[in-house]
């Protein structure tokens, strides 16, 4: 992760949360726990206009959270345009569905409670655009499970792939399992024919994948 000042420089120029995004960020703090988990402005705006560029049809978020990055990425739909989003904690649903009807984009964000291992092959159709961010341990499970279902030209994103630095040998105490799946998913990923990648360094870093 860039060091916190140039972080906050980052987010000074960059187009400001707006009243529901501010709302949301406030609600997690409050009432979630790790509220670090949300995407927040930078990467949020990332989100958004990377969907408007890349004029998806279906787009895929494996990890709701909070629901901060299903939104702007909703927003950045065309019309007719659908995301499909999952996530295994039911606890947030109501405030999810809450913040997803505050946002009148409810027509075009379909949510779903359960375990996308489970969910994401009961879904029929390919996508364009798939958005890797929930339990770490699974990432290259998720990542199988979409890899072939990814219309040529899509893009998969996967955050958090720097794991606050954990991916560098000095910055670890010991390899735990997150970390250690981290790790086999970076190098899956650069490894795979099928796509070509880069790493980003966005907040906790995100991977990018083109299908080829």
């Amino acid at each position: 992760m860039i060091p916190e000042e140039l972080f906050d420089y980052c987010v000074a120029h960059t187009d400001p949360e707006d009243e529901l995004l501010a709302e949301i960020t406030r609600q997690t703090h409050l009432k979630v726990l790790k509220p670090r988990m949300l995407s927040g402005p930078v990467q949020g705006k990332f989100l958004e206009l990377l969907v408007k560029m890349l004029r998806p049809d279906r787009v895929l978020e494996i990890g709701t959270f909070t629901g901060y990055s299903a939104i702007c990425m909703a927003r950045g739909l065309r019309a007719g345009a659908k995301l499909i989003t999952i996530d295994i904690n039911g606890e947030l649903e109501v405030m999810v569905r809450r913040f997803i009807n505050k946002s009148g984009l409810e027509q075009q964000i379909e949510y779903h409670i359960g375990d996308a291992l489970q969910l994401v092959p009961a879904i029929s159709g390919n996508f364009d655009l798939v958005f890797i961010d929930a339990d770490k341990i699974n990432y290259a499970n998720y990542y199988d499970l979409v890899v072939d279902r990814i219309n040529s030209g899509g893009i998969i994103l996967a955050d958090n792939i720097l794991w606050s630095g954990k991916v560098l040998a000095q910055n670890r105490k010991k390899l735990d399992k997150d970390t250690e799946a981290i790790l086999y998913f970076n190098k899956k990923i650069a490894e795979d024919p099928r796509v070509e990648n880069v790493v980003l360094p966005i907040r906790d870093g995100i991977m990018m994948a083109r299908k080829r």
